[in-house]
């Protein structure tokens, strides 16, 4: 036996549906955030970088290593 279930909601009512936190207000303040860093109104260039260094995995290691994936991938050599 076979059974298919289709649902047509929206994201909100399916997260809404499985219970998950409405995180849209931090949301907006992440995005407004990084877009006052980008016009320098908001932070410091440097606090900037150091909070993208954090978010990796492995910090500078890893970025090295998906710089020389995207590298390879786009045809480009190595230095």
């Amino acid at each position: 036996m076979k059974v298919n279930v289709e649902v047509d909601c929206t994201p909100e009512e399916a997260r809404r549906a499985v219970g998950l936190p409405d995180l849209s207000p931090i949301h907006e303040k992440y995005v407004q955030t990084i877009l006052g860093a980008m016009d320098g109104s908001a932070m410091e260039p440097e606090l900037l970088e150091n909070m993208m260094k954090n978010w990796a995995p492995m910090g500078d290691a890893s970025m090295a290593f998906w710089r020389g994936l995207f590298d390879s991938a786009a045809g480009k050599k190595k230095d």
